[in-house]
Formats: structure tokens, sequence, C-alpha cells
């Protein structure tokens, strides 16, 4: 069982990671048009989808974005099946993607639309022991059919109602805590600890992958506070090879120089060199610095009318943006000094591959 989880969990990542492309190149498309638009001091573009003229050109481009966006369920659940099964789990894989759009079913039944189609596949490959002749059939026709009848009658009928029933629900709650104080302060403190945690890993995806899937639902908030984390770690090992630079070899040195970039525009893999120093004191660190940082930002009253961008020019796409960039320095600057209060970044990191001592935990960031 150990063994499947962990083959699914590289399954939902191989998914996650062909769709990141698309969710990022579309999230761009439908900012750009409206912050050109806010520049010019119009407010939306939505008006302007019948007249004519260069409102109506963004407003025209800005759609495009938003067919992007309404097509990761179907990405995602269709690189699952292909990760599982290879070229003729795919297009099942795509239709339940697609289904779970249509019905509403969501990011879930995405996820589960993409497995049960690669799965289908796999088990009738094992199965289906057919002459030789119809050998041939089998990639182009057989395992496809199977794959996506099964599809119809799970997704399609079965799991239709009670999926959509429970998407309706999570999005609704999830809805309602980005627009209550408290509620949306403790998510800010959870996603941005989650950012911060593995960076790039498992746990840093579901959190980003989260708050992508609520674009589709035109839920912006949660956003702000996931792409001020992702900011948080390298900025902050960048401003603490400055500040503290004593406390650093040059080798960290001058990977700091590079965090400044990756900080900039939110690449948290920047932070992993520093992190693995000390995994098991700086982890915590980091996630404290990340949930901090959300926190502030969400106090200040961060708020998101479009779907906001990442990196730290991102605060051009949010409301009070001056709120995101105060959160993320605060998270930035408490990791910058404790970091270096509780690991000795001093000694270079092949040599402290040689020294580590039994306490250190050893932490996948695959």
């Amino acid at each position: 069982m150990k063994k499947f989880f962990s083959e699914a969990k590289g399954h939902l990542m191989t998914g996650i990671g062909y769709m990141l492309p698309l969710i990022i190149g579309a999230s761009l498309v439908v900012a750009i048009p409206l912050i050109i638009a806010l520049c010019t001091g119009v407010s939306s573009l939505d008006p302007y989808a019948k007249s004519t003229g260069f409102y109506h050109v963004l407003y025209q481009i800005q759609q495009v974005g938003w067919t992007g966006i309404g097509l990761v369920n179907t990405v995602l659940a269709g690189f699952i099946a292909y990760s599982i099964a290879e070229k003729p789990a795919i297009g099942a894989g795509l239709i339940g993607g697609a289904i779970a759009s249509n019905y509403q079913e969501g990011f879930l039944g995405a996820v589960i639309a993409g497995f049960l189609a690669g799965y289908t596949v796999r088990w009738c490959k094992k199965h289906f022991n057919l002459p030789d002749s119809f050998k041939s059939m089998m990639p182009l026709v057989i395992l496809p059919f199977f794959a996506t009848i099964v599809i119809a009658l799970v997704m399609g009928v079965i799991l239709n109602t009670p999926l959509s029933m429970l998407n309706t629900a999570l999005i609704s709650w999830i809805r309602t805590m980005s627009k209550s104080g408290t509620n949306q302060l403790v998510l800010a403190i959870v996603l941005g600890a989650m950012i911060a945690s593995d960076m790039g890993g498992p746990i840093n995806k579901a959190a980003w992958m989260a708050g992508n899937v609520l674009l589709t639902e035109k839920i912006y908030q949660p956003n702000v506070y996931i792409n001020c984390a992702i900011c948080i770690p390298p900025l902050a090992y960048a401003i603490s090879t400055v500040i503290r630079s004593a406390r650093y070899s040059e080798s960290f040195k001058d990977a700091g120089k590079g965090n400044w970039v990756m900080g900039f525009v939110g690449i948290t893999e920047g932070a992993i060199p520093f992190t693995l120093v000390k995994a098991s004191r700086l982890v915590p660190v980091n996630m404290i610095g990340g949930a901090l940082g959300a926190a502030v930002t969400c106090l200040l009253g961060a708020k998101a009318s479009i779907p906001p961008v990442g990196g730290i020019y991102g605060f051009i796409t949010i409301g009070n943006g001056w709120a995101y960039l105060v959160g993320m320095l605060v998270g930035a600057l408490f990791i910058a000094l404790v970091a270096p209060m509780v690991a000795d970044f001093s000694v270079d990191p092949e040599a402290e591959d040689e020294t580590m001592t039994e306490d250190d935990i050893d932490i996948s960031f695959e």
C-alpha cells in the first residue's frame, strides 16, 4: 500500500507539472490586459465585450486567458492518466477532466478521473488476452474505449451528483473564509506555512495547486497569500547573506546573490541549499516566516479583484499592494535574522555534507 501511494503521488505531481505552464500562462494573459486597462483608468473590461477599439481587443485577449484557466481540470486529469498508462489513457483522462469542469465536480473530480482512466487502462493491459491479430487494436481502439466507458459511467453517472455537491460546498466554504476576517487570517497562515515547508515539494505544490484551481471559480484571495509566501524563503536568505554576512561562507554568499532573482520572481527552490544545512531546524523557521508574512499581508488588507500575478512585482495586481510587500518583507526578515542563529552557514555545503550528524532529518524535495 505504501508503494501504491508513493506511485500515486508521483502520477499526481506529473499531472500538476504539465498543468503548471498552462495556469501560469493563462493567468498572465488574464491579468496583463486588465493591468493595462487599470493604468488608463478603466476598472473592468466586461463593458467592452461587444464594442470595438483598444479596450475590446484587451477584452478578447483576456478571454483567451480565461479559456486557458478553464482547461486546468482537463489537462490535469489527462496527464495524470498519461503518467499511469501513457497514450491509450490520455483521451479518457482528458474527457474525465472536461466532465469534472462541465459538471462542477472540480479539482477532486479531475484527480479521480485521471486516476480512474489511467488505472483502467493498466488493468485492461494486464487482463485482456487477445489473439495476435487483434493486439494492434489494443492501444488505438480497445483500451481507449474501455477507459472512456468507465469514465462515462463513474464520472458522468455514479459520482456526478455527490462530487458536484461536495465541490460546491467546498468552494462555498473557501469563499466564505476568504471574506471573513478571522477565517481569512487562518487561511493565510495555513497557506503560508505550506508554501514555505518543502519549497517546491508536494506540500508546496498542494497549496499552490489549490490556490490556482480556485482561479477557475474566480476566487482570487488565497493566491495573494500563496504568492507572498512563495517569495519569502529565497528572499530571506538573500537578505541574510547581506545583513549577517559573517555567518555565511563564500559559497553561500554567491548562492544568496542568485536568490535575489529567485525571490523577485517567486521561486522557492532557491532556499533549498540553505535549508539543507540544518533541515530539522530551518524547515520550521521557514514555515513560521511564510505564515507570518502571509498573516501580515492579510491583516494589512491586501485584496485581489483580478488573478494576482506571482513574484514581488505582483503587488501591482493587488489592491493595497503595499500590504503585500510589507508582509513579504516581515516574513523574509524573520527568517533572515533567525536562520543564522539556529544553523551555521560558514562551512561550504560540500564540507557540511561530510559532517552531518544524526540529528539532521533527511527531507526529500522531489
